[in-house]
């Protein structure tokens, strides 16, 4: 005698109603990680890059149509909030300082012997005719606080397995209305990003190298910055030597330090 026992059609409808509720929730549930997920990674990106305080020398390389153009420099960081930067090279740009508190940004030139705020439209000039404005330098909160996130798909780049996020403004006065970052799934640094304006455009795009694991921490030391608007190799900002944490002279950040 055959014993399989055939369901009822109220039993079988019963089953299909429970699995489509298992299917909801586990939906729901897969997407909330993802949001959370999303921004989790940021905020490790943001532990891995910043920190308390910094000094960094650095290379700024900007490529040209006819030659490129190599601008040293030293700076400090305290948070998002305060900098100073010090050109040490080449001659012509040597003792040129900069200072940014919070939203407001002063420049020294030695040769005019002058500080100069610069405020609004001015803000959107090429530092030292590289691929950066000083708009990208204004930045001054974590990606977190300015960008909804979410992870948009898992792509292999250059040999290293990364999320691609995307990242919509939730504030009005972010200086990119999108971001598209590619994070090492391993390491929790960006290895590419993608700058749009509202209307789609790409404006900007980066690309880190050279990822080296300092003070425990993992940290491109070289970055390549292209302006989409212009033709050209972009401008290569080569990292040669950075502290992490160090005490800095609460001096430093004041007006007085441009004029030293």
């Amino acid at each position: 005698m055959n014993k399989t026992k055939i369901l009822n059609p109220i039993k079988m409808k019963k089953i299909k109603y429970i699995l489509a509720i298992i299917t909801i929730a586990t939906f729901g549930f897969v997407m909330q990680a993802q949001i959370i997920s999303a921004e989790k990674i940021i905020n490790k990106v943001d532990d891995n890059i910043n920190s308390d305080t910094q000094i960094v020398v650095s290379d700024m390389v900007i490529h040209g149509k006819r030659n490129d153009r190599t601008i040293t420099s030293k700076g400090y960081s305290e948070g998002h909030k305060k900098s100073f930067t010090e050109y040490l090279a080449p001659a012509r740009e040597e003792g040129t300082k900069m200072l940014k508190l919070e939203d407001r940004l002063w420049i020294y030139s030695p040769s005019t012997d002058r500080t100069i705020q610069l405020s609004g439209h001015m803000l959107r000039q090429s530092v030292m005719g590289s691929d950066l404005s000083y708009e990208d330098m204004m930045e001054d909160r974590k990606l977190t606080e300015m960008y909804r996130s979410k992870i948009l798909s898992e792509e292999t780049l250059n040999v290293r397995n990364t999320w691609k996020l995307e990242l919509v403004a939730k504030v009005d006065d972010a200086t990119y209305y999108k971001r598209m970052i590619w994070v090492d799934q391993e390491r929790f640094v960006p290895l590419k990003e993608e700058l749009f304006a509202k209307s789609g455009q790409l404006l900007k795009k980066t690309t880190m190298s050279n990822i080296e694991k300092i003070d425990g921490r993992w940290y491109p030391k070289k970055m390549n910055y292209k302006d989409m608007l212009k033709t050209g190799e972009g401008t290569d900002f080569i990292v040669k030597e950075i502290q992490f944490n160090p005490k800095i002279p609460v001096e430093i950040f004041s007006k007085g330090s441009l004029r030293k």
